[in-house]
């Protein structure tokens, strides 16, 4: 008799359906969406070849820099590159972590962000730009940290989890996590899921006012949105007086959510960077009022590329910010195997038994994290991803990687084609969209 595994209970359905009979309780983990879902793996770049001429790399120069805040901001955040590290909050990770996170992104003239739980002073010490993330939560919150940022992110939603709050467990939260917090030591916390002093954007622009006026106008704001409804969230936030919008979609990383709210809810970062775009277009704010900043899945310079030349200003990483740090490392392989996980698979983020010393507020498992060393991992990602950005750039004969435009792109699916509104290779066809004659690209 022919054995025959089913389509629909495959062997994760029945394994999940398995563990929830046996435990009671949704799964939970951490990392983000692992799903395949259309990505910047299916876009191409056009290279120059006659009808472009290519800049030579030795000898050309190819801009990185970016302005984030120019709208109200008297100090906007001044980038020497276009990638900067997303919100991670201290207590989701180590204090090393947060320190060489911090000191990774100014070796190479970039921001890094703190997220839910505060403000600590070794972050603060190592990061030359510093972003402060203000959440439903208000955990950690004090307005002298507002003074003390370089620019304040009003976190309205995340890209692996938007409609729904943070979840800390508490193995995690330490007596130092806790005191941040204003938190009982080892028990379980959970954000609430919108913010307590607005219900829609009328609100939320009397808060943009609050905050500008508690740092007298000096630092950018910005709104970030889990990718959803792009085109109206970005609107809505621009209408409210956002400096800069973040778009994080649901490939973005997360310390412990539910698995079913990680791989269910939410579009694709594709998919959400062009009505975003559309809509700075609609308001006038492209590239010259509102910056755009993208995030969910970004792991390559050829990713950083393609965000930009769909009309990112600069993107974040997060995910791979920690993988630079050092998690999921082959040579922790047999404490992964401990733990019945392997590199490349580790997502328990949340259980606080990080081996490399990263997720983790256990003193012992966060001193394995040297965080000179691990600063030293993230600045030479950061540059490498910038160096292919550029190369990219300059190979579609951009002297700024901001020169890149959807015209550089094709797509290699229909799905992505309609996602990134670029053409379908081979052809001028973009699903959806009426042909462009000027839009040869065969």
């Amino acid at each position: 008799m022919t054995m025959r595994p089913s389509a629909t209970f495959d062997t994760p359905a029945i394994a999940e359906i398995q563990r929830a009979a046996r435990e009671g309780m949704y799964a939970i983990r951490g990392f983000g969406a692992k799903r395949r879902v259309p990505h910047f793996d299916d876009l191409l770049f056009l290279g120059a070849s006659i009808s472009r001429y290519p800049l030579e790399g030795y000898r050309e120069a190819c801009g990185t820099d970016v302005a984030l805040g120019t709208r109200h901001a008297a100090r906007p955040l001044r980038l020497d590159i276009p990638v900067t590290i997303a919100g991670m909050s201290f207590g989701a990770l180590s204090a090393n972590a947060k320190q060489a996170l911090g000191e990774g992104a100014s070796k190479v003239g970039t921001s890094t962000t703190t997220g839910d739980g505060g403000m600590t002073p070794e972050e603060r010490l190592a990061s030359d730009k510093l972003v402060y993330q203000y959440l439903p939560s208000r955990y950690g919150m004090n307005p002298d940290d507002l003074r003390r940022a370089d620019a304040i992110e009003i976190v309205v939603g995340q890209g692996a989890k938007p409609g729904g709050g943070g979840m800390l467990l508490g193995q995690k939260i330490s007596e130092r996590v806790a005191a941040m917090r204003d938190l009982p030591a080892g028990i379980d916390q959970r954000s609430a899921c919108r913010h307590p002093d607005w219900t829609g954007p009328d609100d939320l622009e009397i808060k943009i006012q609050e905050l500008r006026e508690i740092t007298d106008w000096q630092i950018p704001i910005y709104v970030k949105v889990g990718a959803s409804r792009p085109y109206y969230d970005t609107a809505l936030a621009v209408k409210a007086g956002a400096d800069v919008v973040v778009l994080d979609g649901m490939q973005g990383g997360t310390a412990a959510t539910q698995e079913v709210f990680i791989e269910h809810v939410g579009i694709p970062t594709l998919a959400a960077i062009p009505p975003a775009v559309e809509a700075l277009q609609e308001l006038g704010m492209h590239r010259s009022g509102v910056q755009l900043v993208v995030s969910g899945g970004i792991r390559t310079g050829a990713d950083v590329a393609k965000a930009i030349a769909l009309g990112a200003d600069a993107v974040s990483v997060g995910v791979a910010a920690l993988i630079a740090l050092g998690d999921n490392s082959p040579e922790l392989a047999e404490d992964y195997a401990a733990m019945g996980t392997a590199p490349g698979a580790y997502d328990a983020w949340h259980e606080g038994r990080d081996p490399a010393g990263i997720s983790t507020q256990d003193p012992e498992l966060a001193a394995r994290l040297d965080p000179e060393a691990a600063a030293q991992r993230v600045a030479n990602y950061l540059r490498v991803v910038t160096l292919e950005a550029q190369t990219i750039a300059r190979a579609c004969g951009k002297s700024h990687v901001h020169n890149l435009e959807p015209e550089d792109l094709v797509a290699l699916t229909v799905e992505s084609s309609a996602m990134a509104r670029v053409p379908l290779v081979g052809t001028s066809w973009v699903p959806g969209a009426s042909v462009d004659p000027a839009r040869r690209t065969s």
